[in-house]
């Protein structure tokens, strides 16, 4: 019986994670931070570059596994993404905005008190993939 009780609460804790809604409001909002900062929640980074950098990181985004636009548009000046866990569905927003001369990428969590470095190694391989290294 607890056995049972105990896996219904597992399968409950992974559906919540899995399917509850990401609200655009709470998610989409300006990248305030000015320079490159590694949090225990995520990332961001700063990078020397206008639209055709955006248009670069904007199609890396789309093109990550698990990965799909929550707001915003490239005529916005600011997208955010949502990228899940391959196994149990954690997501993670990644929002990319275009400030004048630069690009602000903000990589985080949704639960938890650490991504365990999951945001800065995303964001790593996104601008290594822009920047051709």
């Amino acid at each position: 019986m607890i056995g049972l009780a105990l896996a219904v609460l597992i399968l409950g804790g992974m559906a919540y994670v899995r399917l509850s809604p990401m609200d655009p409001a709470r998610w989409h909002q300006p990248v305030e931070m000015q320079a490159d900062q590694d949090l225990s929640v995520g990332t961001v980074r700063v990078l020397a570059g206008g639209d055709a950098l955006f248009r670069a990181i904007d199609r890396q985004m789309r093109a990550l596994p698990r990965t799909q636009v929550l707001a915003g548009s490239m005529e916005e000046g600011r997208v955010t993404y949502v990228t899940r866990s391959a196994v149990f569905g954690f997501p993670d927003a990644t929002t990319v905005e275009l400030r004048a001369d630069e690009v602000r990428i903000f990589g985080r969590l949704r639960f938890g008190a650490s991504d365990l470095g999951v945001n800065r190694k995303r964001l790593e391989g996104l601008i290594a993939a822009v920047q051709g290294g």
